[in-house]
């Protein structure tokens, strides 16, 4: 296996050498078979354990050359330059059959000279949930980091208890963001950002390079992803929960999973990060915070774009990010794009929001009817019958209308999302080592659209609706 270190060799001034700190009896618990196949991580010539293996000794290809990256960021707002990986490590890059490479990015790695005197690890706990949800949103269609594999291990972490420690290996096509560019332009280091920016371009966007301002060219296409990434997250009612620019890629995918859930009942307002008490990064705030963090990102471009460049990219995003909102709720809904049917849309969502309903399991229920046979378990779901028999005549005219009349909507509208309680409760089997339930949420929503969990008990709404806080600490 040939496992290449590009940005450790070809940018080693912007992070440190770091060999791994492998925790306590380290078990494989999870691997990822599928994702291996799809970046070339030669699992016949490699095992799973042999990989845990590798990771013990520091003169591997997974350890030799491990990288911690520097980068900065504005947390809630507020510009940080103390930042950088902190407990994760760059291992290398693995090249595919199709000539494209994937970061190999080991999580808990152990403290780095980012590390801001903590301890450097993750615990067993953040690991799950980090694996389940980025494999939940890539089985949406929505793009995400993905996890190759999870470990286990004895060694206890401190958090606000004590917690059992993990380690992940996490991939993506790269891990670089808006932070790093940030960081190096108000560091006024312009040799490295420079150097930052053409690597970038070289090795992820060369289609940039040819532009005649490659520079504004490269802002653009991380604009218009990140527009399509947030249209896509509230369409399926996630919730990233701490949207700072450090946790933003620039290859617009959902990325740094910490306190994120999905939306049981339907609230606009939805905050599920117990710190974000003025409730900075809501759901219904996700689109106006990620164009405000490609503003912060486009200063670090300023000295290689004019002012009416940086303006015109920016303006770019609302109207990509309504293009591709509407477009897949519309289609949710067997819908089309004209203003009547963005009506019937936006009352179908007033009607969620008022009587507190399932997000996932009312679209799902919508979707199991034709548009034409109303199903007593949909309008069962409303209190108000006579607002849904209303909106529901009005719906159902409008679908046996529709080009898309015929769409199977369960192809569109996932049963299964690994809802909060699902999540707290794989965990607390796995940490008395029982990793049955998390391999059965996984496999859930991994498969979101098959009918075969209509009737399972992944598939339905939490008992209440309290509302859910949770902690950024991992």
């Amino acid at each position: 296996m040939i496992l290449h270190h590009q940005y450790a060799e070809q940018l080693s001034s912007l992070g440190s050498y770091v060999v791994p700190s492998p925790l306590d009896n380290m078990q494989v618990e999870l691997f990822n078979h599928e994702l291996a196949q799809q970046i070339g991580f030669p699992i016949d010539d490699i095992s799973p354990d042999q990989l845990l293996a590798m990771l013990h000794s520091p003169s591997t290809p997974f350890t030799f050359k491990a990288f911690a990256q520097k980068y900065g960021g504005h947390q809630f707002g507020h510009w940080n330059p103390e930042l950088g990986d902190g407990r994760g490590l760059l291992l290398g890059e693995l090249k595919n059959q199709q000539g494209y490479y994937t970061d190999l990015h080991l999580k808990g790695a152990g403290p780095t000279p980012y590390s801001r005197h903590a301890d450097g690890r993750a615990v067993l706990r953040s690991t799950i949930r980090e694996y389940i949800g980025g494999e939940a949103l890539h089985a949406l269609g929505i793009p995400s980091s993905r996890s190759l594999c999870l470990f286990s291990s004895n060694t206890q972490v401190l958090r606000e208890t004590a917690e059992p420690g993990a380690m992940m290996i996490r991939t993506a096509p790269s891990h670089i963001r808006f932070g790093h560019f940030e960081y190096y332009f108000y560091a006024q280091q312009h040799d490295k950002l420079e150097q930052l920016m053409d690597y970038t371009i070289a090795n992820h966007f060369s289609e940039c390079a040819n532009a005649d301002n490659p520079y504004a060219e490269l802002l653009r296409q991380i604009t218009l992803r990140t527009a399509r990434m947030i249209a896509l997250w509230q369409c399926h009612g996630f919730v990233h929960g701490v949207m700072n620019t450090d946790n933003m890629s620039i290859h617009g995918i959902t990325f740094d999973y910490g306190p994120y859930a999905f939306m049981d009942y339907y609230d606009s307002n939805a905050v599920f990060n117990h710190t974000d008490q003025g409730g900075r990064y809501a759901f219904d705030q996700q689109p106006g915070i990620a164009l405000w963090n490609l503003n912060a990102l486009a200063h670090a471009f300023s000295s290689h774009c004019s002012i009416d460049e940086l303006k015109d990219i920016l303006s770019q995003f609302e109207p990509t990010y309504l293009a591709q909102y509407n477009s897949i709720m519309l289609l949710r809904m067997g819908l089309e794009s004209t203003s009547e049917h963005k009506s019937c849309l936006t009352t179908w969502l007033d009607m969620l929001a008022s009587e507190q309903r399932d997000y996932t399991y009312s679209f799902r229920q919508l979707a199991l009817c034709d548009g034409i046979n109303l199903c007593d378990s949909l309008r069962d779901n409303f209190i108000d019958r006579r607002r849904f028999d209303k909106w529901w005549n009005h719906y159902s005219a409008l679908r046996q209308r529709s080009a898309n009349q015929s769409t199977d909507l369960t192809r569109l509208n996932p049963v299964v999302i690994p809802r909060t309680h699902l999540l707290q409760d794989a965990i607390e089997s796995a940490e008395l080592d029982d990793f049955s339930k998390t391999t059965t949420l996984l496999e859930a929503t991994s498969t979101p659209y098959d009918k075969k969990w209509d009737n399972h008990d992944l598939s339905k709404p939490p008992a209440t609706t309290s509302a859910v806080s949770l902690s950024c600490s991992s």
